[in-house]
């Protein structure tokens, strides 16, 4: 390499952050010891790209908008519902899509079941490996199914040689797993590092809008949950999808992190299988699976997931503290919440909770973060407290206020036709959306207007 061409810089491993030296915390994301040095090559930022100037000059003359037709058939159905939906209606060509997860989630799995189905139905795909062998993969989609010959399979690492397999045979679809193994060789450093996962999604993105080719990325993730390599990555591609769920649960959860082609709070629900991962079509009732019957501290909650009702079990278990300070605890819902509904209860309601501790749990696995099951919360807490089992038929929602009022929230109709789909015969609501959910409606819709109300109309 010639001299004067490359530069010394320092690198957070966790978010990217780029700087001339070497700092103790990151000013971007402010951790600690975060920082690697990486020798780069000053050429690359100016050709990291594939083709002749000329090719790049073609592709980036401007057309008219208005001229600019949308096409059914520019979206590319996987043959799987639940990842079309979070997709926001399937694949679109030359889409560059991360997907993210913990190892041994199903990232794989997934993805091979995908190139099946596109291959049956006639599609090119390419699967890309650097990770397995060609017997492991072959050993892994035996599992699946029989595969056609449109299913084309590559081991290998180099950036170089997989643009120039992908410009030879022109697949339709291209799987990449995963971005930490790629590597190219005009970055000196090695395969995983920031520089060297930033570069090569670079080249994998101009591939697929030059190429019009959609090109799937997996991504290892951090301790905390977000793709490892540096957050530019998640604002070069089209979309971000996270799998989520324990590894050892039969069931995981499909989730659009950011979507350039539809919603990002559409989720897909999936079963983990011996024959891959099969489509979970009534998520509320799965959920609901194995739900205990006259148990204090149950109640039945309605979340939206994007256009989509999904039934959920709050728990709660409210016992006395033998210590000082009481100790509170939550499990798929945000710790201060519970904290702010707690205070709700003991101020507006005079429920004496301040020497209890509290433990609040989503059953499944589940993160929900929507204000809606805020009422759902609250009758949990006062039935563990009280020690009184609820109707087992009961489902509530509604989001509550600091003066203890519960407020309206979205798509309230549909939350209560779930419900009755599903046999439950009682639905506590807001009671600005008491008519709204009334018509039409055969279960007994409750309608209140404060934590008070709720407690009276409930427990009375």
């Amino acid at each position: 390499m010639a001299k004067g061409k490359t530069a010394t810089v320092f690198f957070c491993q966790n978010c990217g952050y780029e700087s001339t030296k070497w700092l103790g915390q990151c000013p971007g994301c402010r951790e600690w010891n975060t920082f690697v040095e990486e020798t780069i090559d000053k050429t690359v930022l100016k050709n990291t790209g594939t083709g002749s100037r000329r090719e790049r000059r073609e592709a980036s003359e401007p057309c008219v908008l208005s001229e600019i037709a949308i096409r059914e058939e520019n979206k590319t159905l996987t043959g799987i519902k639940e990842l079309d939906r979070v997709l926001g209606g399937g694949i679109v060509q030359g889409s560059l899509t991360l997907v993210g997860g913990d190892p041994g989630i199903g990232k794989s799995t997934l993805l091979l079941q995908v190139c099946h189905n596109l291959s049956e139905a006639g599609h090119k795909v390419l699967y890309i490996s650097g990770e397995e062998s060609k017997v492991q993969i072959k050993m892994r989609a035996d599992r699946l199914g029989t595969f056609s010959e449109h299913m084309l399979l590559l081991c290998e690492t180099n950036l170089d040689i997989i643009g120039e397999v992908i410009r030879r045979s022109k697949p339709e679809v291209v799987i990449i797993d995963s971005i930490q193994t790629m590597y190219n060789e005009n970055v000196s450093a090695a395969p995983g590092s920031v520089s060297q996962v930033r570069e090569s999604t670079g080249i994998l993105l101009q591939l697929a809008k030059g190429l019009g080719i959609s090109i799937f990325i997996v991504g290892h993730v951090t301790k905390e949950g977000t793709v490892a390599g540096p957050r530019v990555l998640e604002h070069m591609v089209d979309t971000v999808l996270y799998f989520e769920g324990d590894r050892h649960a039969s069931y995981r959860i499909l989730r659009g992190v950011k979507n350039r082609f539809g919603s990002t709070n559409e989720i897909g629900v999936f079963e983990m299988r011996e024959t891959g991962l099969a489509e979970v079509k009534n998520p509320s009732e799965y959920m609901l699976n194995g739900r205990p019957e006259n148990a204090s501290g149950s109640v039945v909650a309605c979340t939206m997931e994007g256009t989509r009702p999904l039934l959920i079990e709050l728990q709660a278990l409210v016992c006395h503290s033998n210590f000082g300070i009481p100790r509170r605890q939550t499990t798929g819902t945000d710790f201060n919440r519970v904290n702010l509904l707690m205070a709700v209860l003991e101020k507006r309601s005079g429920v004496q909770l301040s020497s209890c501790d509290a433990y609040v749990n989503i059953t499944g696995g589940i993160k929900i973060q929507e204000p809606a099951i805020d009422l759902g919360i609250v009758l949990a807490i006062l039935s563990s407290f009280r020690n009184k089992a609820l109707n087992p038929k009961l489902v509530a929602f509604g989001e509550v206020g600091l003066s203890g009022e519960v407020r309206a929230v979205s798509m309230a109709k549909q939350r209560v036709a779930e419900a009755e789909k599903l046999g439950f015969e009682e639905c506590v609501v807001p009671l600005v959306s008491l008519e709204e959910c009334k018509k039409g409606s055969k279960i007994r819709v409750i309608g209140v207007s404060s934590v008070q109300d709720a407690v009276d109309k409930v427990f009375g």
